[in-house]
């Protein structure tokens, strides 16, 4: 399979082949290549909101109260992601594609809550990782399923709503799919 095919792409849990954690999760792909693969999980929001963590970091925090960090991942569960759309210049950023970045240093949080970080962003704490082939035979198990990216869903669409909405991007519907695929 050719390595970086699902960069910039949505993964989507599927329904009875995927659970712990992972169940019902999308994640955002942010690199793919001979080495595995790094991602964001975009639905799973965490008990812990963006200004409490602020706060503990002793950054102002004039942002929405109500706003989430979410479990990005069970890798380095104590550091901090940030998607945003490509906007600014942080530190630590790694352009993923389209109009997107992944940011990881202070700079961008400080931004955020002083109220000029990028005009769309989403905060998770830990990673998704995959080893050299692992995602690859997860595929081939018929573990994920693949979509196209999409800001909207990511930065605009309730946490609850994503995985069917990312679904939805390829015509389907969440009843529509098995965990009982098979292979031809």
């Amino acid at each position: 399979m050719n390595h970086g095919i699902f960069r910039n792409q949505f993964l989507l849990a599927m329904p009875g082949r995927v659970g712990g954690d992972f169940a019902n999760s999308v994640t955002f792909i942010a690199e793919h290549n001979d080495d595995g693969a790094m991602g964001l999980v975009i639905n799973k929001p965490s008990d812990l909101a963006v200004r409490d963590m602020l706060a503990h970091m002793d950054i102002e925090a004039h942002v929405d109260k109500g706003l989430p960090v979410f479990w990005g991942g069970p890798v380095q569960p104590e550091r901090g992601f940030v998607l945003h759309r490509d906007e600014g210049d942080w530190e630590s950023s790694l352009k993923v594609g389209g109009d997107l970045a992944i940011t990881t240093s202070r700079d961008i949080l400080e931004a955020i809550g002083n109220g000029f970080g990028p005009s769309a962003y989403l905060i998770t704490l830990g990673y998704a990782g995959w080893g050299d082939g692992q995602l690859e035979s997860e595929m081939l198990s018929n573990s994920w399923l693949s979509t196209p990216t999409s800001e909207q869903i990511i930065f605009d669409a309730p946490a609850e709503t994503r995985w069917a909405a990312a679904a939805r991007l390829l015509g389907l519907e969440a009843h529509q799919l098995s965990g009982l695929a098979g292979h031809a």
